[in-house]
């Protein structure tokens, strides 16, 4: 007899789109089941390219210092390719170029195998002493979805047919997140089919031990050889190298060998000598772009992750852009199981990962063709374009290009955004800059107040409150917002809870006394009832770390002041004024559940 089981959230896969939203679903104490083929967790994974987005994501649920401990940090690019002069000399260096741009992240671009990331993942939801609720070597075989029950949020509507060691399970859920990979088992029994085309392009790729005189070997570099091309990738560590290496024309996967790869890594490598002291990994594959036609069934069932785009590895978005489609999900998840949004907030993850998706796909097909020899010769694009193009794009390949345009009750854009925060934009990632934590004289990045809890935030910039007229404006938003925060928090929980403050003051924080922060901003929270101190901070110069000059990088007059509603995940949902309280109600009474 077949076993069953019930759960509010039932996630297939445990790959960085499901276990990211089980970070999420961990937090917010909601009952959630990981149900993974393999026999274990991933022991290597193939992918290795870590966005300065996902540092940011893993920072903001307290992992960064793990992740950036262990990693590979990418600062310099170098671009190589044979002399115009003499191209029978072999390639020569052309070009160095940050890895990416100051300002688009105080975090850093790094390189960690995805193994190693989906292990913090797991150590994070297993942090209460009990075991990670994953079960390993159960493979999923279809699902239904009871489309009579798909209306009422209480129902296990959703149902799962798996195996685990010959014997067949059952599964109820409310919600089933599709995480299976780019064979997805969930999509085909959906009846979801991949959109797209596949390319005659062929590359290989390995991860080896070299032994070369090459000199930037541990740098992130480009080759542009004769012969093809090659994008190096130092991994974690001192000494592997990962190397992507473009294949001839006609080339077909299936009959490429080891031994193929390392020769036409040697010619492109050459003057310098190539010799592989080992292989630990290799694989050849052929470039398709591809998305779902769905990415959800009634709302019950999502996609995620390569179960519903697929893509080049090359700009190293697999990983990252599959994580965060389980970021994204994850906290609405959450929040609707939690009871504290209503659940017309899960149809914005599909405007918003569709969307995203979609743009990737567009931007992979650029990117790919931008790495072909024969595309390159036919378009007149030299070395020297090649590199300027790649610099250029890296504002995406970052992750902090991803823009959720599209209106929706959580992403208002108003007339006056950029008038008011001229640097931060509503539907994208809110933007850090170093302040100064009132309370302590920590100088820090204001984000570090921003943690992955499941809260909103409100973030208050109210200029300096050693003008009276700046005081008297604090102190009516004040009273107003902690009407608002009230209206949604449930009796018991912190005041803190759903609408969480950050107050950014500007000018010299010597001159303002505690007594003058309105207490709105410095809430009773916790087990011992203590005031919370740890949200007011100072634009001004810290004892060590110099000034960060926050409300010049958000683009914030300080006589003038604004208002930042900012989600769990850190996207911004609306900008305002600091007069607009009523504006401010509205929107959290767009999808918030008020208290009775």
């Amino acid at each position: 007899m077949a076993e069953h089981e019930q759960v509010d959230v039932l996630i297939c896969g445990s790959g960085s789109a499901g276990l990211c939203a089980a970070v999420w679903l961990s937090r917010f104490g909601i009952s959630y089941r990981v149900l993974e083929r393999r026999d274990g967790p991933l022991a290597m994974g193939q992918a290795d390219g870590v966005q300065t987005r996902t540092v940011e994501i893993f920072d903001s649920f307290g992992l960064g210092e793990d992740l950036l401990r262990d990693a590979y940090h990418v600062l310099e690019l170098a671009f190589w390719s044979p002399a115009e002069d003499a191209p029978e000399s072999g390639i020569r260096r052309k070009r160095y170029a940050p890895d990416k741009e100051t300002e688009l992240s105080h975090q850093p671009h790094v390189i960690l195998n995805q193994a190693k990331m989906n292990a913090l993942l797991i150590r994070d939801i297993g942090k209460d002493g009990t075991p990670a609720p994953i079960e390993y070597g159960c493979l999923v075989t279809g699902i239904e979805i009871d489309e009579a029950q798909a209306g009422n949020p209480d129902a296990h509507c959703v149902t799962a047919r798996a195996v685990q060691a010959g014997v067949e399970k059952t599964y109820k859920a409310k919600y089933l997140l599709g995480c299976d990979g780019a064979h997805s088992v969930i999509r085909k029994s959906l009846g979801f089919k991949m959109i797209g085309d596949s390319s005659d392009a062929v590359w290989g790729v390995m991860d080896i031990y070299p032994l070369t005189t090459f000199p930037d070997i541990r740098k992130k570099a480009v080759i542009n050889a004769a012969s093809g091309n090659i994008l190096i990738i130092p991994r974690e560590g001192d000494a592997m190298v990962r190397l992507y290496i473009e294949l001839p024309a006609g080339t077909a996967v299936g009959s490429v060998t080891l031994a193929d790869l390392q020769d036409r890594a040697r010619l492109a490598f050459a003057p310098y000598p190539l010799a592989v002291a080992e292989t630990a990994w290799w694989s050849a594959y052929a470039i398709g772009q591809r998305h779902a036609d769905f990415f959800h069934a009634h709302h019950r069932a999502f996609l995620t992750g390569d179960a519903c785009h697929t893509h080049s590895p090359k700009a190293g978005q697999g990983m990252n852009v599959s994580l965060q489609d389980g970021h994204n999900i994850g906290w609405k998840l959450g929040m609707v199981l939690r009871g504290r949004a209503a659940p017309a907030l899960l149809a914005t993850y599909v405007a918003e990962r569709e969307k995203t998706a979609i743009e990737l796909i567009e931007f992979d097909r650029g990117f790919t063709r931008l790495f072909n020899s024969q595309y390159r010769a036919d378009h007149g694009i030299t070395p020297a374009m090649f590199a300027e193009r790649f610099v250029q794009a890296g504002r995406y390949t970052a992750g902090q290009a991803t823009h959720y345009s599209v209106p929706s009750a959580i992403t208002v854009p108003g007339e006056r955004d950029a008038e008011l925060v001229a640097k931060v934009i509503v539907g994208m990632r809110f933007p850090s800059a170093q302040v100064v934590r009132f309370c302590d004289a920590k100088a820090m990045q204001l984000v570090r107040a921003l943690p992955a809890d499941g809260q909103w935030f409100v973030v208050v910039f109210a200029g300096d409150l050693a003008s009276p007229p700046a005081a008297a404006r604090l102190a009516a938003l004040a009273a107003a917002l902690d009407a608002v925060a009230k209206a949604f928090t449930p009796k018991g929980e912190d005041p803190d809870r759903i609408v969480d403050r950050v107050l950014v003051l500007a000018g010299e924080r010597k001159r303002v006394e505690h007594e003058e922060i309105p207490e709105f901003f410095t809430p009773v929270t916790g087990k011992w009832g203590i005031k919370a101190l740890t949200k007011v901070f100072s634009d001004d110069e810290s004892y060590n770390s110099g000034h960060g000059h926050a409300y010049e990088a958000y683009g914030v007059s300080p006589e003038q002041g604004a208002v930042v509603i900012v989600r769990p995940d850190h996207y911004v949902a609306k900008v305002t004024t600091l007069e607009d309280d009523e504006g401010i109600h509205d929107f959290f009474k767009g999808f918030l559940v008020p208290v009775q």
